[in-house]
């Protein structure tokens, strides 16, 4: 019985050395009471932020009241909101820019590509009126601003015949900045720049301006052989002109008396004799001097 007791003794000894022992109660309470108050923290925290809303720089906020949208707007900053009854939306007032391919026809019918950039922004006092009738900034652009710049550069480009779309770009560009702003005035978003990028027409068009322009530089050589041909006809009339009236001056003044006398200037002093068939001529002094009046 002893040795019995002794064993059993023995083996409870052992098992109570292995076991770990366990923390007191209070200081799994003490760290359960931490964990709670975090947490409750936490979330007096977040609860205390849904009372405030904080609008960036370059965004104004629509505030709206059970989903109403009010008529004051939330400038840059810090503001105070009630949850579960306002909410907030923001709207970028910064100048934005947005690119668009368009297709239209010239005055003559040709087809007319270009690219345009248009850089606009939402007027920051009519923030709300432009969420509530059109939406955000995506809504904005697929809803107003791409059908605008369609709708004005194929109304423009309808006035000018695919030539002048090169040669007055200038004026093109004004008629359709014009007709972008008072396109989109109405919806409160104002234009800041107009670009028309890159302007091309289609393969047909480009190979007929090609074949004029080679014919149109044939035609100023051919212009400039004629006028040159007709200078050098013009130079030679003028020269037989001149030597005609060089004749005809000539004609007029040689009379005999200067005939003779320039013969005389050139006399060697000895006579000429003129012979022939049993004839022979002299010929006599008198007669080579100027007649007497």
């Amino acid at each position: 019985m002893f040795f019995g007791n002794f064993l059993l003794v023995d083996i409870g000894s052992k098992n109570t050395r292995d076991r770990a022992p366990s923390p007191p109660a209070s200081a799994l309470n003490s760290g359960a009471t931490l964990v709670a108050w975090i947490l409750l923290g936490l979330l007096g925290l977040a609860l205390l932020a849904s009372f405030w809303v904080v609008i960036p720089a370059g965004e104004r906020g629509v505030w709206m009241r059970f989903g109403q949208v009010q008529e004051e707007i939330l400038a840059e900053g810090l503001h105070f909101v009630i949850p579960l009854v306002d909410s907030v939306e923001t709207l970028s007032t910064r100048v934005q820019k947005q690119e668009i391919a368009t297709e239209a026809a010239s005055k003559d019918l040709q087809d007319v590509f270009s690219d345009v950039a248009l850089n606009w922004h939402i007027l920051p006092d009519q923030a709300n009126v432009v969420f509530q009738q059109v939406g955000d900034e995506a809504d904005i652009v697929r809803s107003i601003i791409n059908p605008a710049i369609e709708e004005v550069i194929k109304a423009v480009m309808a006035h000018y015949t695919a030539e002048e779309v090169i040669t007055q770009r200038d004026q093109v560009k004004a008629e359709v900045d014009a007709g972008l702003r008072s396109r989109l005035a109405p919806y409160n978003l104002a234009i800041d720049d107009v670009s028309l990028t890159t302007i091309h027409f289609s393969q047909q068009f480009r190979d007929a301006v090609e074949a004029k322009q080679i014919a149109v530089q044939e035609a100023k050589q051919a212009e400039f052989v004629a006028q040159k041909a007709l200078r050098q006809a013009e130079i030679e009339i003028n020269l037989a002109r001149g030597t005609a009236e060089a004749h005809q001056i000539l004609q007029e003044t040689l009379t005999p008396n200067v005939l003779k006398y320039e013969a005389l200037q050139k006399w060697d002093g000895r006579l000429p004799m003129i012979t022939g068939e049993g004839t022979s001529t002299v010929i006599e002094l008198d007669d080579l001097l100027p007649d007497k009046e």
